[in-house]
């Protein structure tokens, strides 16, 4: 039964023009290419058509995987009536007729299956406004946002939805595509094998942008088979999905990290490149290649901190793309130093000391007395100074007088520190041994 209030898509004449994205919208489920870990018999999604209990859902994913497609045969599979919004374009008067058409067709057995796409862009009040209706049944909700849910939705709207991870398609996912793509345009792309395969690789995973240069390629007037110089100089590469505030952002640079930590410099040079390309700030770079230098080589190679200082202000100096290679060394650098993080974790299990220890004032032999009463005090009594010691050594106790001495530094078996390591167990010794 139609209502007043529907807002479900206006299906257009059979004679009207159709992208072939539009044209190769599966029609069922099983149609659908990729995203077994969701819909195969044993995944989320399999396991709710089957035992007939579909709940709220988030999708999350990059463009063009299905997420809408997915979202509209579930409607078919649950006979809910499908209506899709978009946040970007529906404030809370168009909020307000959705859930009154839904209620309408409630009361009349009808559910409704409510697809909210770019969800992550309604703010808190927005997101709180979809609790109630949730929970009485006026509506399934099925959300899809590219950024991560963990941060941009409400707590609340994610214990009430089951968050699932749609991935980029694989080539394997994109050749079938191409394939069900030429069968429907009747005729085969006019391009050689490696050709067809960098065409792949330009839609980035994104199914619906495969399509879209599918639809241009095949409108071309050729003879024979274009290869892959051809195909690039008729058709623009497609952009590298890169958001530098997004997720995309924190995955990369952490791949970055990680890869350097691993002591990989392909894999480092590699993500470094995939940042850059994707028109990362180069002077974020430096700064947080630097912060590697400090975490994960720290004092096993004192040096690396340099290389990263020297080429932030190459880079400065050379400015893009010259002084980007600068960069590029510093990584290499650091992928192949010696690691540890001896001092960090030092660092940081001092000032968990510190803050434990609170006001502790320091002991009254290693204190200055300037003055008489400090004197008097006993402030400097009895300071042993190092210089006048046998080996320039005192072994004098310069924590807290009430505060066990703590072990907070230990060294590796690894690079400079391994020198470091020699250094302190001597000075232990030595300290043991004057008390």
């Amino acid at each position: 039964m139609a209502d007043l209030f529907d807002t479900g898509p206006t299906e257009a004449p059979d004679s009207a023009p159709r992208p072939l994205a539009d044209r190769l919208r599966p029609k069922t489920l099983s149609e659908v290419i990729g995203q077994e870990q969701v819909l195969g018999p044993d995944a989320p999604l399999g396991v709710m058509l089957g035992s007939g209990s579909l709940g709220s859902l988030i999708f999350w994913g990059p463009p063009g995987v299905g997420k809408t497609t997915i979202a509209r045969l579930l409607a078919d599979e649950t006979d809910l009536h499908f209506v899709q919004i978009s946040a970007i374009f529906t404030g809370v008067p168009e909020l307000r007729k959705v859930f009154e058409a839904a209620k309408h067709r409630r009361a009349n057995g009808q559910g409704t299956l409510l697809f909210v796409d770019e969800i992550h862009r309604f703010n808190k009040a927005q997101q709180d406004g979809f609790l109630p209706h949730m929970e009485d049944g006026t509506i399934l909700l099925v959300g899809a946002t590219t950024e991560n849910p963990s941060f941009e939705l409400n707590a609340a709207l994610l214990s009430r939805a089951q968050v699932l991870v749609l991935e980029r398609l694989d080539l394997a996912d994109l050749e079938r595509l191409a394939q069900r793509a030429e069968k429907e345009l009747g005729k085969g792309l006019p391009l050689d094998g490696p050709a067809r395969e960098a065409l792949l690789e330009m839609a980035d995973g994104d199914g619906r942008a495969l399509l879209n240069l599918i639809e241009q390629v095949a409108a071309w007037t050729v003879e024979g088979k274009l290869d892959t110089e051809a195909l690039t100089k008729r058709l623009m590469k497609r952009a590298a999905k890169y958001d530098k505030s997004g997720d995309e952002h924190y995955n990369l640079i952490s791949a970055l990290h990680k890869s350097v930590r691993g002591s990989d410099p392909d894999a480092a040079l590699y993500w470094l490149a995939r940042m850059l390309e994707g028109g990362e700030d180069p002077r974020y770079l430096a700064r947080r290649i630097t912060r590697m230098a400090v975490e994960d080589i720290g004092l096993a190679d004192p040096q690396a901190q340099a290389v990263c200082l020297q080429s932030w202000e190459t880079y400065e100096r050379l400015g893009s793309p010259e002084g980007e290679l600068a960069l590029a060394q510093a990584v290499t650098y650091l992928a192949l130093a010696p690691k540890s993080n001896a001092a960090y974790v030092a660092y940081k299990a001092a000032m968990k000391a510190a803050k434990a220890s609170g006001s502790e004032p320091p002991p009254k032999h290693i204190l200055n007395a300037p003055t008489s009463l400090m004197k008097e005090q006993g402030f400097g009594d009895g300071y042993a100074y190092d210089h006048d010691a046998e080996d320039g050594f005192s072994g004098q106790n310069y924590f807290p007088e009430t505060m066990k001495r703590p072990v907070l530094y230990q060294p590796v078996e690894r690079g400079f520190e391994r020198e470091l390591k020699k250094r302190l167990d001597y000075f232990s010794k030595l300290r043991s041994r004057r008390g």
